[in-house]
């Protein structure tokens, strides 16, 4: 492997960018040459590869296969046959760690964050506290911010830490009007993961509120997990930090538990649909 490959790949790891180390593992015919090569690719169209792969007019093919690898963030072998010759790529992706973001910085937020490190993810914690927002408290998170809620979660998004697919945000913070400011602020981002701690009672009052007050669409808040996490009969902050972990998972996953959000979310969308009936009843 080239050198410039290598500091690609290694720099990439350390910088927790998706990339993917493509070899040619098969090529005959008109590809022979290529074989053995690698190059090193990133799921950006406009950044280009390091390295080259050789294979001609079926190259723009191939580096939009790769980065469709690369977006469902598992390793796979392409396989390509054309009349003058054929060409098998393995694509080995290292997939940039999940982001987990936790707002609010109490007694559940200091178990979660150590939990979300030892499952390997990238771990933020942000509260309005400095007291309670800081190093000692949070010794293997990867970033502490002290701040106003709303404004660090939205200078997060400018940031490096762009809100998407990979990043999972928890709201947990000592007041229910701080977690729905922070709901606001990131409902309409395409995250991996929205979850808010609350009551059964708390959350369907305040969506209801959010709905008729605000105009917020109903059908927004289908994506919100709240009540937090997976129903254990948890108790304890350390606890409910194990609930909240195990339902991430199991979203990251695509397991087969059902989160206590799910009766609400069931109860939203009934609602709804009784609604829509009488609408059409009365067309």
């Amino acid at each position: 492997m080239h050198t410039d490959i290598l500091h690609a790949l290694t720099d990439s790891i350390d910088r927790r960018e998706s990339v993917a180390l493509v070899t040619v593992t098969e090529a005959t015919g008109s590809f022979a040459a290529s074989l053995g090569r690698d190059a090193v690719l990133w799921p950006e169209a406009d950044r280009s590869p390091v390295g080259s792969l050789a294979l001609g007019p079926l190259t723009e093919r191939a580096l939009s296969d790769i980065r469709q690898v690369l977006r469902e963030k598992a390793p796979r072998h392409l396989h390509y046959t054309e009349a003058d010759g054929a060409v098998s790529l393995f694509v080995d992706v290292q997939p940039r760690p999940p982001h987990l973001i936790v707002v609010g910085a109490g007694h559940i937020a200091v178990p979660l964050a150590a939990m979300a490190k030892l499952c390997e993810f990238q771990v933020t914690v942000l509260d309005d506290r400095p007291q309670f927002a800081n190093t000692a408290r949070f010794p293997t998170a990867d970033q502490v911010i002290a701040g106003p809620f709303r404004a660090e979660l939205d200078r997060l998004r400018q940031g490096k830490a762009a809100f998407d697919n990979d990043t999972y945000i928890v709201l947990v913070t000592r007041g229910h009007q701080y977690d729905v400011e922070s709901l606001l602020e990131v409902l309409d981002d395409p995250l991996a993961y929205i979850g808010m701690i609350g009551s059964r009672r708390r959350i369907r009052a305040v969506f209801e509120l959010l709905e008729t007050e605000q105009g917020i669409p109903a059908a927004k808040f289908d994506r919100v997990y709240a009540p937090i996490g997976l129903n254990i009969g948890a108790i304890t902050p350390a606890e409910i930090a194990v609930c909240i972990m195990a339902e991430i998972i199991n979203v990251m996953r695509g397991g087969p538990a059902l989160g206590m959000g799910e009766e609400i979310q069931r109860e939203r969308l009934a609602r709804r649909q009784r609604a829509v009936g009488k609408i059409s009843g009365q067309g």
